[in-house]
Order: C-alpha cells, then structure tokens, then sequence
C-alpha cells in the first residue's frame, strides 16, 4: 500500500471555512471511464476493459473545494480529466453550472473550456521548453480572445505573475531558468489567465519540495477567496487536504467509499479503508505516535481489469463477511453530509 505522505509543515491559514449552502456548480453523475485492453499490432481486438473510473457521483458547491483522494491508480486523475473534457467518460454525466457537458459537441465545449481550468502535477514538463513564460500566459488569452490589444494583455501578464509572487521581468524567462516552485506558481498564473470559475488541482504540490509546498497551498487558499474560485483537489497528502478541503471523497478501485466534511472525516473517519489511510500519516509527536494504534491492510489492490465482485474493497477488508462479496455497497448517508459505502458500519 502506498501511503498518504505528511507534510510537517505549519501552515500560515486557519482550516476552511464551509462556504454558504447553495446550488451546486459541478455535478458528476455516475460517471464511468473504462479502457479498453488490446491485442495484436495489425490485427487488434479488445480482450478486456481497465474500469479506472466506475460509477463515481458527486458535487462541488460554488466557492467549495473538494478533495479527491486515494492510493496511486484508484482514479482520482482519470476522474479528473474526465471532468476536464480531456477524457471522454464512458458513461455518466458532468454538469456544469446546469450544463451537461457530456452533450455538448467538441466546437461548443471550447467557450467552456474558459471557465474550467487545470493545474497540471509536474511543473517540468506541463510548461513547454521552448516558449518564454509571457508567452505562455499571452496565448491562451490570445486564442479565446480574453483581450485583443497586446499592450493590455502584456499588462495582464505582469499582474497574473505578480498575483502568483513572481516579478514582472520572469515574463521574458524560459522554464528552465526557474525553480520547481516558480514553475508550478507560472502554471497557477497559466490557470488563471482566463478568468475560469472552476480548477482541478491535480497533485499540484506533489512533485515540490515540503518547504515550497505550504507557499503554493496559502497561494491557492488566497487565489480561492479573492477570485470566488471553486477547486477539485487532486491529492494522496491527507495533511495538505486537511488542511486546505472543506469536503474530503475518498476513493478506492475506481469508486468512492466515504465522502464527508473535512473536519467530520478527519475526526469520525468511517469506512475501514479511510481508516486505514489515516492510520498510516505519521504524527510528529514521537510520544502521541508511539501509542497511536496502526492498521495493516492485507494483500495488494486488486487489478482494476478484474475487480473483486460486490464490495472492491471485501478482499482487504477486516469487517468483510460472506455478503461482502455478493452484494455491492452503496453509499449511504450515515451520519448528516457523511456518506459510507460499506454495509458493516452504521
């Protein structure tokens, strides 16, 4: 098992605060995204499917940032990407802001490719090599004609840049003459640069260094409340979504097992593999983590070309019993906004 990293940083702001009850800005319905598995080179056939993405539903309420977390292959980017329009799901629906995107041909997706944005894992390879930073910010404002006066737009570039804590004359710098950290707050200027409502953060502080991380996760807790900004955040460090989430999905084999507020699921964590997970972030308190009880997960994640039949998660399970494998969970609202997929826990 992979587990969740801790940053043992101290962050500059207080956990998030729950944004005001109201319509949802994204809804996924259970969305599903299965590749298709080919042989042969002239020849091919399909010989089976990788259900990366299996029946996930969920929503992201204006203003609200919602963590998407889970071992390395479980879905979280696919899941993504999907929302992305990136991939293509297999069935399911994103709305958005009332609009169901997955009814929407290539040519009307590109207005709303305005309003939802990505900040990308590696900031080395997102940021083409061979172009300077301005003219990174400069095209895509060019392509969706955000401002047609390159004067203006120049402006912008310098107050995108100085937004994200970096000086005006990094405009006329190449990737490679920046640090990871700079690189990844040119990314987060890149986002912005189209004024978009909604980002997908996908891992976007795990390839920093821990010090770089704190600044970039403030950076985007600043960003959310001056711009009104609504995040998916993409991660497997349960201490950066802690801190930084109002709402925390935890998924596992493609499907979401528990969903709850952040404080709740921190708190009153339900579901015996968010358990597991919690179990395994370290405390840095040596006496606190010396009597803190910790949970092994038996066996290896099961292949997502052949997943366990009823519960995914039965095979590793220390609650599972002979019906577990039969029938699959759904998710239930346990307790008020705590959502469990699991038929032993009430």
């Amino acid at each position: 098992m992979n587990a969740p990293t801790h940053a043992s940083t101290a962050f500059e702001h207080s956990p998030p605060h729950e944004p005001v009850a109201g319509e949802s800005l994204l809804e996924v319905r259970d969305l599903k995204k299965h590749f298709p598995v080919v042989e042969g080179v002239v020849f091919q056939r399909a010989v089976g499917q990788v259900k990366a993405v299996d029946g996930v539903s969920f929503s992201i309420r204006k203003g609200e940032t919602l963590g998407l977390v889970g071992e390395s292959g479980c879905g979280k980017t696919t899941t993504g990407r999907c929302v992305l329009q990136l991939e293509r799901p297999t069935s399911g629906e994103i709305v958005f802001d009332g609009v169901n995107l997955e009814e929407l041909p290539d040519q009307e997706l590109i207005a709303w490719r305005r309003k939802i944005q990505v900040i990308f894992q590696d900031p080395y390879s997102s940021l083409n090599p061979r172009m300077k930073i301005g003219t990174m910010l400069d095209e895509p404002m060019r392509i969706h004609g955000i401002e047609s006066n390159p004067s203006r737009r120049r402006r912008r570039i310098a107050e995108l840049l100085e937004i994200c804590g970096l000086p005006e004359k990094f405009a006329d710098r190449y990737p490679h003459e920046m640090s990871g950290g700079q690189r990844q707050r040119v990314g987060i200027a890149r986002a912005l640069s189209l004024n978009p409502e909604f980002i997908v953060c996908d891992e976007a502080v795990s390839a920093l260094d821990v010090s770089i991380q704190a600044q970039v996760i403030n950076l985007l807790e600043d960003l959310r409340h001056e711009f009104d900004l609504t995040y998916l955040f993409i991660a497997h460090d349960l201490s950066v979504v802690h801190h930084l989430c109002n709402r925390v999905a935890v998924m596992y084999l493609g499907k979401i097992v528990e969903l709850a507020d952040s404080k709740e699921l921190f708190g009153n964590p339900m579901h015996p593999y968010t358990k597991a997970l919690l179990s395994a972030v370290p405390i840095p308190d040596p006496v606190v983590e010396a009597k803190r009880a910790h949970q092994t997960l038996k066996g290896e994640v099961p292949s997502p070309m052949n997943p366990p039949p009823g519960c995914v998660f039965h095979p590793r399970c220390q609650l599972a019993v002979e019906g577990c494998s039969r029938s699959e969970p759904e998710l239930r609202e346990l307790r008020p906004g705590h959502w469990v997929a699991c038929t032993q826990v009430s």
